[in-house]
């Protein structure tokens, strides 16, 4: 291939061409984002049931439809909260590469067999399924810059304008609204009703009677008269309109002619339909729509499609109304991959001055480094033909894969150089040969550096998806390179070097005459070293043993992680005050906490949502997102981690509330944050005392641990009671049936949706509820009445009584088994990893019928830590098999791959001293370093067997190899570690993860070089002894494929 391209240097720079622009051009069409989609795609169900207790909810509903859940196609787990504000939420998840539609229509057609056994409230809710992730894009939050608008206002702005349109745009699954429309609320006053011998269902039938549509027809329609020449439409109000008109709503006409109207007995106004959230942007009350993104929808191209559209909606919105995205998780994608493509562009630097420092010539360098952005667009070119996406994991292995990139071409250009300064032939001549004599070993280079990375892109899950994309960005980028050193660069060597006097090679003055000296020197003593070594191999192979037990051990010591937990621009606070706590009372907690973060350096704005948290949904419970300011705008004391570290123990002297400032995870959907999270199960239904119980065991066992940080219940507590205890004989007795019992307090104080009214445009719903200083006390329970058989009014008094106890606002289930979320983060000086075990370890201490299940990315934790040793295993397998294909014998990859534990001992060290566990970027640098140390082995022992098996003695043959292979292996190695440098050393975004992969991959490239140089030749001398005995191991091979000191 080389000499085509030799003769036809045009044709080599037009294929050039096509790839870069075939790169160029799939650019704009990559999609952008921080990480594949790599969490589970999950189906989310929602519906309510106002007014039933959690345990209620729980059996009556959730069950029921957890029981259809199970078993459909493809799921992997669903986990539901019941809430103690009457609604559910199940999510499903499914295995990875599931047609979500696909599911989502099964999903349905199982609930719709379940939906006859579902009380009526629930059916006339409705059941909500969306393809939706459960964490949060972005909030969209609008306010009101005059006040003319409350919260409720603000939140029928954002029902009528905002919520409809997003919720078309592609890529949004769910727009949630955290506020409320508008209602026409029915405040009933219990008081009246039993002086006027009415009841609340008498209320809901009239409301429902008089506040109906009505087909009234046409007249003259046919068959009519032959005379009719007119057809008419009859138009009847049934629809009422305006809280007077449904205060004329007749309730019963008297005998004496006079009447009992709705306003008799009831306030009316047009108020909101729910009040369990309040939303707050910076101190002022907002109404916040939550957008979350569809399992395969693009996050920056969503929250981009976002942005826009409210841009175009503000247009329409009444005056003083305003919008911010007060909170959006993308901006850290965008500075990630900023961030990854300043450190391609230091990278590459790096590496054109370690190729200049040693072929100190620009021509010579600029031909490698011209490579390097070809390669690259090619590789994008690829990525979009495989639905990849420009994300850290795809820049990070084009970082990793720059070192490599130039590689091949350096080995040409400089195999070029020598024969000219030796043999005095002209650059097109030179080139010819030299592609003679190192076709073969770029190939063979290559594939090896390819087969170490095929593993990767066959592994299943979450974590194989990762895994994937440094495996296709690897090795297509490390092909073009190969492709291209067999043909432009041969054709720019032929075509852009000067000749060189026969004899004249490397400069004899100056600053690289004195580098050259000096090298010169290195080169001498190394191999007189090297010959001291060789001569010792016994003593050597010991030492090496050592190492290998040594290695072993660390790896076996080496804490396991995940992912590191990086600055994503954002933190969370959680704030949870008792159990039984109002939502004026969570309010005034909110205030302080709002006050205290207002006044924190490095915060930009706090949206906070009273009524939700991801612990659940309560008056207890609020949380906010706060944004963070730019990177470039925070010191060092202002980073995310140190935010946290700071604000904990101030929010901590709060009184009356559990204030937690948390991290997000480092993948959306993988739990709300970072830490460790599983799921305590009661797999005996052994009962909500019992799971307590087992609960308060192991939260004490793991206050003694030495591992183990705090411990936390993602859920809500326990709360004081209400029970109203109805005798069901007096009842019975006094004529009153149980269905009016449960209708009145269904209506009272649960709140009753009778049905809709037209309101400037848009129907909205009717809700009949006692008035808020008739639902306050538990008292107040004993002033409701009912109608027995008799039509006579009966007080609750005379068969129902008050009493206190203790139980669940909030049921939890996972799997189907009654569950507790449980979540935690390490000691200082623990990982993860040690945290898992240390969980592991405590779990078998609780009694027996109690389980567990790890879930997010504790669960893929799990997962990457079981396949990271198959992983390692079947890389190096693949690069042995290729190498005995590639030299047809066992013994020259034996000898190869003795030199891949010296690049793991670095890698090793280099995660040991800087405190970094074993992770999936650990493992993926472990897997290059394994590519490149087989690469340097072969570097050396390629060229000791072409010497061996031309006559030369195996002790001379290995020493001259590792003299004539010391400057190309140390100028590769060099520029590859020079080219990871600025991975190590990143901060800001993405800087923990590049720093997790950098580290690793730096450690293991400086063992790979400096030990290897001496521990290889070793290797080879004693694996030919051992394999030959008195034998040929090598063939002799046809002199024109020996390859050069060059390569």
């Amino acid at each position: 291939m080389s000499p085509f391209f030799i003769a036809r240097p045009i044709f080599a720079w037009v294929v050039a061409i096509f790839i870069c622009l075939g790169g160029i051009l799939s650019i704009p069409f990559l999609p952008v984002a921080q990480y594949p989609i790599i969490a589970p795609p999950s189906i989310s169900i929602s519906t309510a049931y106002p007014g039933a207790s959690t345990e209620n909810l729980y059996y009556s509903v959730t069950r029921l439809i957890e029981e259809e859940l199970n078993g459909a196609a493809g799921i992997l787990n669903y986990e539901s909260t019941s809430d103690t504000t009457g609604e559910v939420e199940i999510i499903a998840q499914f295995k990875p590469g599931t047609d979500i539609e696909l599911a989502a229509v099964d999903v349905q057609n199982r609930i719709k067999r379940i939906e006859p056994r579902l009380p009526e409230a629930v059916r006339k809710q409705g059941i909500v399924i969306l393809e939706a992730s459960s964490a949060i894009l972005q909030f969209v939050t609008l306010t009101s810059t005059d006040g003319s608008l409350d919260e409720i206002g603000l939140g029928d702005v954002a029902t009528r304008y905002v919520l409809p349109e997003l919720r078309r745009l592609p890529g949004v699954g769910r727009a949630r609204l955290f506020a409320s429309e508008r209602a026409m609320r029915i405040w009933l006053d219990p008081d009246k009703l039993l002086g006027l011998g009415l009841t609340a269902q008498d209320v809901d039938a009239a409301i429902a009677a008089q506040n109906a549509q009505v087909a009234s027809g046409i007249l003259g329609v046919p068959p009519s008269p032959r005379a009719q020449r007119t057809q008419n439409t009859v138009l009847v109000k049934g629809q009422l309109e305006s809280p007077e008109e449904f205060g004329n709503i007749v309730l019963r006409a008297n005998l004496n002619g006079s009447t009992v109207k709705l306003s008799d007995v009831a306030k009316i106004e047009v108020g909101g339909l729910t009040y369990a959230f309040s939303s707050w942007l910076d101190g002022k009350p907002a109404a916040a729509v939550a957008v979350q993104l569809a399992p395969s929808g693009n996050a920056l191209a969503t929250a981009t499609a976002v942005k826009t559209r409210m841009a175009e909606l503000a247009a329409f919105f009444p005056p003083g109304v305003k919008y911010e995205v007060s909170y959006d998780i993308t901006p850290v994608i965008a500075a990630s991959v900023k961030k990854v493509l300043m450190t391609l562009g230091e990278a590459v630097i790096l590496v054109f001055l370690v190729m200049f420092l040693f072929l100190q010539n620009i021509r010579y360098t600029l031909i490698p480094t011209i490579v390097v952005p070809i390669a690259l667009l090619g590789t994008c070119a690829v990525l979009l033909s495989l639905g990849f996406s420009i994300n850290v994991l795809t820049m990070f292995g084009m970082v990793l894969a720059i070192g490599i990139l130039v590689d091949d071409a350096i080995v040409v250009v400089e195999n070029v150089e020598r024969i000219m300064a030796e043999e005095g032939l002209s650059p097109r001549e030179a080139t010819v040969k030299a592609m003679e004599q190192i076709t073969g070993a770029v190939i063979g280079i290559t594939l090896v550096l390819m087969a170490v990375f095929v593993p990767m892109a066959f592994f299943p899950g979450s974590v194989g998806i990762m895994y994937q994309q440094f495996s296709a960005s690897m090795v297509v980028s490390i092909g073009f390179s190969a492709f291209l050193a067999l043909s432009l660069t041969p054709a720019l060597c032929a075509t852009l070097l000067k000749p060189i006097e026969k004899g004249h090679g490397h400069a004899k003055r100056g600053f690289f005459g004195w580098f050259n000296r000096w090298f010169g020197r290195v080169t001498e003593r190394y191999t007189g070293a090297t010959r001291w070594v060789v001569a010792r191999g016994g003593r050597f192979m010991i030492i090496y043993v050592l190492l290998l037990a040594g290695l072993g051990y660390s790896l076996w010591r080496l804490p396991g992680g995940f992912l590191p937990v990086d600055d994503q621009g954002f933190v969370m606070v959680d704030v949870l005050t008792p159990a039984d706590a109002s939502t004026n009372r969570t309010l005034d907690v909110v205030q302080t906490v709002e006050k205290k973060l207002a006044e924190t350096p490095g915060i930009d704005t706090v949206s906070f949502i009273a009524g939700f948290s991801f612990y659940g949904q309560g008056s207890n419970t609020a949380q906010a997102f706060v944004t963070l300011k730019d990177w470039s705008e925070r010191g060092r004391n202002e980073s995310a981690d140190a935010l946290i570290a700071r604000l904990n123990p101030e929010l901590a002297k709060i009184r009356d509330a559990e204030v937690s400032v948390l991290a997000p995870p480092p993948i959306d959907n993988l739990g709300n944050t970072s830490g460790f999270s599983f799921r305590l199960q009661d797999r005996s239904q052994r009962g909500y005392d019992a799971l307590m119980s087992a609960k308060d065991q192991l939260f004490k066992a793991a206050a003694e641990s030495p591992v183990l940080g705090k411990l936390s219940v993602e859920g809500l507590p326990p709360a004081p009671l209400v029970r109203l205890e109805i005798d069901r004989a007096k009842a019975a007795a006094l004529g009153v049936t149980f269905a009016a019992i449960n209708g009145a307090l269904s209506t009272s104080l649960g709140s009753n949706y009778i049905n809709d009214f037209p309101n400037l445009g848009r129907m909205q719903r009717v809700v009949v509820q006692a008035d808020e200083d008739k639902r306050t006390k538990p008292d107040h329970l004993l002033t409701y009445s009912v109608r027995n058989n008799a039509g006579e009014m009966v007080p609750f008094s005379s068969f129902a009584r008050i009493a206190w106890s203790v139980g669940p606002t909030q049921v939890v289930g996972f799997d189907g088994y009654p569950s507790v979320r449980i979540t935690g983060n390490p000691k200082p000086g623990y990982t993860s990893g040690d945290a898992i075990a240390e969980m592991e370890r405590l779990m078998g201490t609780l009694p027996k019928g109690f389980g567990y299940a790890w879930t997010g990315q504790s669960l893929q934790e799990k997962l990457a830590g079981s396949q990271a040793v198959f992983l390692l295993g079947l890389s190096i397998l693949f690069v042995f098999l290729c190498l005995a294909a590639l030299y047809e014998s066992w013994a020259i990859p034996f000898a190869v791959m003795l030199a891949v534990p010296l690049g793991l001992i670095g890698s090793v060290a280099a995660a040991w001293l800087r405190g970094l566990p074993n992770d999936v970027y650990f493992t993926v640098g472990v897997i290059t370093i394994i590519g490149l140390s087989a690469k340097n082995a072969i570097l050396i022992i390629e060229f000791a067997k072409d010497l061996r098996a031309r006559g030369t003695p195996l002790i001379e043959a290995t020493v001259t190899a590792c003299e004539l292979r010391f400057r190309p292996i140390i100028m590769t190695s060099l520029a590859f570690i020079l080219g990871v440098v600025p991975l190590v050393i990143a901060t800001g975004a993405s800087g923990a993860s590049q720093q997790a992969l950098g580290t690793g991959v730096l450690g293991g490239m400086i063992t790979a070089t400096f030990l290897a140089v001496f521990w290889v030749p070793v290797f080879f001398v004693m694996v030919i002894r051992f394999f030959t005995r008195g034998k040929s191991a090598v063939a002799a091979v046809p002199k024109e494929e020996v390859p050069s000191a060059a390569h």
